[in-house]
């Protein structure tokens, strides 16, 4: 099975991004031996522990990507990327020490990440 992502994303390319790019807004609660094998993985080693069932064919090297949304904001003429899922992966990319990360990235409104990011969004984009 290949790399197929979610059903919002799944039809759109597989992109790359700087890690220190893409928001976490959500502290992640994180499962250390799962982390450790995607490191594992992302080096091309033999993964100690693999989660079950596993969602996707694991490819050393690699990992599913991560999908982001990406709200541009016309006030600042910038563009912000979150990532609310993958925080695993994420987590596994920075302790590999990878710069950029494989992702699917989905346009959204600032209505979109209001449900997401309730009353904080205007802040988090420097809208306020």
């Amino acid at each position: 099975m290949a790399l197929t992502g979610s059903v919002q994303t799944k039809h759109l390319p597989v992109t790359q991004l700087p890690l220190d790019q893409i928001l976490r807004p959500i502290p992640p609660v994180i499962d250390s031996p799962k982390v450790d094998s995607m490191v594992q993985t992302l080096r091309g080693e033999s993964c100690d522990y693999i989660p079950s069932p596993a969602p996707e064919k694991i490819e050393p090297g690699r990992l599913p990507p991560v999908d982001v949304l990406h709200y541009h904001s016309k006030a600042q003429d910038k563009d912000y990327y979150f990532a609310f899922g993958g925080c695993h992966r994420m987590q596994a990319y920075d302790k590999a020490g990878k710069e950029v990360v494989d992702v699917r990235c989905l346009k959204v409104t600032k209505p979109m990440l209001k449900v997401y990011l309730g009353g904080s969004v205007d802040r988090i984009v420097g809208e306020e």
